[in-house]
C-alpha cells in the first residue's frame, strides 16, 4: 500500500494528522523554508503526544554538502528518537561523501535520502544510498511555488525513478507541493510513500495550519493500509499491463444509464510498435481515442474524491507506451483497456489505437471491454470512510 506522510509543525498538528489517518507524521519547521527542520526537544514532544500510534520522521534541515555538519543534524534527530532521518541531498561536490559518511549512522536509524526534481536530483546517487545502508529515497521540490513535482519531471521518468529505488532495496517515495488532482496520477506508480504539506493547510498554504477536512480529502484519495505501519506494509504492486491484458473480462449486458462518460481524444504520441522489421527501426505516430463509463455517485461532484480523472487514461498509456517494443495494435489497445478497468469506479472502456504514419489514410483497432457491475464500485475513490472510526491506522 502506499502511505500518506503528512508534514506538520509539532505535536498539536500531530494529533490533529494521527486523527485524520495520516500514516507517517513528518515533522518540519515550515517557517525556515522547504526543508526546515524543528528542534530535538520538538520531535521528543511530538513523539510523546504520538505515543507510538504512527512512525514520525523529521529533517535535518537545509544544510550544506558538508559531511561532519550533515552527520551531526542527522545523529541529533535520530537520537531525539524519531524512527526516520530525512536528509536533503543537494547538488554540490560533497554530495556523495555525505551519503558515504551517513552509513555508520545508518545502521542504527533509518535514513531517508531527499533529492529536489528542481534542484539537481541524480538518479545515480540511488545505488550509493543503498549502499550506505539507507532505508530510503524521495523525490521532492526544493522552491515551494515554483511548480509541483509533475512540473518538472514527467510521469514515465518518475515510474523509472521509483523502480530504480525498489530495484535497490529502498522505500520510494514521492512529495512536492503535491495536490488532489496528483494521487490518482501518482498511484499508478505504487510508490511507498506520498508526502504532503499545502494540500493538507488551510488554503493550501503551507505556512498556515493544517485542516482537518483538507485532510480528509487527501486521505480518502490513498487506499489506506489498515494493518498499520511501514514495517507491516507489503510494497505496492506497480501495474503490470500485459498481464492484466491477458485475464480477459467479464461482459456485463445490464444498462448503464446512471454511467458517466469520461473521453480522451486524439491524444497522439510517437509509439514503438508493429511487427515489420522496419518498424522496428524508429517510432510512429499514434493517436489515441478512449471513452470510459464511470458509474455516477450518489450526489453531485464536489471534489476529487468524486470523479475518475483522465490524466489516468494518458499517463497509462504514456507508461505502456514507454515500457518497450509493442508488436500489435491490438496488444496497446488490450493493456490501455485492462489498466483502465482496474479504477474502482470503471464499468467499461472503449479504446481505439490508430496508427497514422502507414499511409494516406490511419488504421488500428477499437475495442470495447466490460466487466460486472457489482465489480464497479460507487463511492469515494477509495472509500477510506470517516475518520473518527480509523484512527487506529497503524497504532
Amino acid at each position: 500500500m502506499t502511505l500518506l506522510l503528512a508534514s506538520v509543525r509539532g505535536p498539536g498538528e500531530a494529533e490533529i494528522a494521527v486523527a485524520r489517518g495520516a500514516d507517517i507524521i513528518d515533522l518540519k519547521d515550515t517557517s525556515k523554508g522547504a526543508f526546515g527542520a524543528v528542534t530535538p526537544d520538538v520531535v521528543r514532544t511530538t513523539l510523546k503526544t504520538v505515543g507510538g500510534r504512527r512512525p514520525v520522521s523529521a529533517v535535518t534541515g537545509e544544510l550544506a554538502m558538508e559531511p561532519q555538519t550533515l552527520v551531526a543534524a542527522a545523529a541529533a534527530m535520530a537520537d531525539a528518537g524519531a524512527d526516520y532521518v530525512k536528509v536533503a541531498l543537494f547538488p554540490g561536490p560533497g554530495r556523495a561523501d555525505c551519503i558515504r559518511a551517513l552509513s555508520a549512522l545508518a545502521r542504527r536509524s533509518k535514513i531517508v535520502g531527499v533529492m529536489f526534481a528542481d534542484d539537481g536530483w541524480d538518479q545515480a546517487l540511488i545505488p550509493l544510498m543503498a549502499e550506505s545502508g539507507f532505508a530510503g529515497g524521495m523525490l521532492d521540490t526544493a522552491h515551494k511555488g515554483g511548480g509541483n513535482l509533475l512540473a518538472h519531471i514527467d510521469i514515465t521518468t518518475l515510474s523509472n525513478l521509483v523502480d530504480a529505488f525498489r530495484a535497490k532495496g529502498l522505500l520510494a517515495g514521492l512529495a512536492g507541493s503535491l495536490e488532489a488532482p496528483d494521487i490518482p496520477r501518482l498511484l499508478l506508480l505504487a510508490p511507498d510513500i506520498l508526502g504532503f504539506r499545502s494540500a493538507l493547510c488551510s488554503g493550501q498554504d503551507r505556512t498556515a495550519r493544517i485542516d482537518a477536512a483538507a485532510i480528509d480529502v487527501i486521505r480518502a484519495l490513498i487506499p489506506a493500509d489498515l494493518r498499520g505501519g511501514t514495517q507491516q506494509a507489503a510494497r505496492p504492486a506497480k501495474v503490470d499491463y500485459r498481464l492484466l491484458a491477458a485475464r480477459g473480462y467479464s461482459v456485463d449486458h445490464r444498462k448503464d444509464e446512471t454511467a458517466d462518460l469520461i473521453f480522451v481524444r486524439d491524444f497522439v504520441l510517437p509509439v514503438r510498435i508493429g511487427t515489420y522489421a522496419r518498424e522496428r527501426e524508429k517510432p510512429q505516430n499514434v493517436r489515441f481515442n478512449v471513452e470510459v463509463k464511470v458509474l455516477r455517485g450518489g450526489h453531485a461532484p464536489e471534489d476529487m474524491r468524486d470523479v475518475f480523472s483522465y490524466d489516468i487514461i494518458t499517463d497509462s498509456i504514456r507508461m505502456i507506451v514507454a515500457q518497450e517494443h509493442i508488436g500489435l495494435v491490438e496488444m496497446l489497445a488490450e493493456r490501455i483497456a485492462a489498466v483502465v478497468l482496474t479504477q474502482p469506479r470503471v464499468a467499461s472502456a472503449k479504446v481505439c489505437v490508430e496508427k497514422l504514419d502507414v499511409g494516406p489514410g490511419a488504421v488500428g483497432v477499437e475495442i470495447v471491454r466490460e466487466r460486472p457491475a457489482d465489480t464497479a464500485q460507487v463511492h469515494h475513490l477509495f472509500g477510506y470512510g470517516n475518520a473518527e472510526s480509523d484512527t487506529k491506522v497503524g497504532g
